[in-house]
């Protein structure tokens, strides 16, 4: 049994953990540790509030006592709005307190596109323009070439996590970029486990979403290989070694 610990802000797209467990089959655990949200708001300040010390400390060692292989700050916003160092300070402070390996979503975006060897991207985000500006230069830093950004806008996680299907569908196709290898969906108050394989299908390319990209990334952290069955072609890929940040 493979056993990845989740800290989840709120509570908007804790289901879409739930949902990949169930499509990676037996075997795979995907437990979520819910952790503090002072204010549901896509604001920097209310971002680096959520992804504080104090709060991630509090949810990893609830992890710790959960037994998993491996720990994932699941949060794009409330990683990257601390920047490169900031983040990596993050992941360090959960590995710490929950005695095993870590990552944060931010940084498994940047691991799944070394993983499927792309440089060249499209953002399809739902925060306002600050915020995904904030992704855009978290993903420069690491190499990332950004070709489009589009920003949603959407004020809160709560308000996400209720979007129609058929609109995300939508808003990510309508922000693709010709050139761009992959289109990336960070926002995990979003629902993605039953979008990703019909979004390739529609884009002819790789779309990673928040939620895809986390659980992948604690797969990889936690040793498992057996990940075919995961939507999209970042786990047809395999979790492979890659050059990590961490």
């Amino acid at each position: 049994m493979t056993r990845v610990g989740f800290l989840y802000p709120g509570h908007s797209a804790q289901d879409d953990y739930q949902a990949f467990a169930e499509r990676l089959g037996d075997g795979i655990e995907l437990p979520v540790v819910h952790t503090l949200m002072r204010e549901d708001a896509h604001r920097v300040d209310a971002l680096l509030d959520v992804g504080g010390p104090d709060v991630l400390a509090e949810g990893a060692d609830e992890l710790a006592r959960m037994d998993v292989d491996a720990a994932v700050w699941a949060c794009t916003s409330g990683s990257f709005v601390f920047g490169r160092d900031g983040a990596r300070d993050q992941v360090a402070g959960v590995r710490a307190r929950a005695g095993v390996p870590a990552s944060s979503t931010s940084f498994a975006f940047v691991h799944a596109l070394r993983q499927l060897r792309v440089h060249d991207v499209a953002i399809a985000a739902t925060y306002p323009d600050d915020v995904s500006a904030k992704f855009v230069e978290f993903l420069g830093a690491a190499g990332v070439n950004v070709l489009s950004l589009a920003s949603h806008g959407v004020p809160t996680a709560a308000e996400v996590g209720v979007l129609d299907p058929g609109e995300v569908v939508d808003f990510v196709v309508s922000n693709d970029h010709s050139a761009a290898g992959a289109v990336l969906v960070p926002d995990t108050a979003m629902h993605s486990a039953d979008l990703v394989d019909a979004l390739e299908s529609r884009l002819g390319k790789s779309v990673l979403t928040a939620n895809q990209v986390s659980v992948w990334e604690g797969l990889r952290l936690a040793g498992a290989t057996d990940t075919d069955k995961g939507p999209g072609s970042l786990f047809r890929s395999g979790t492979g070694p890659v050059d990590t940040d961490l």
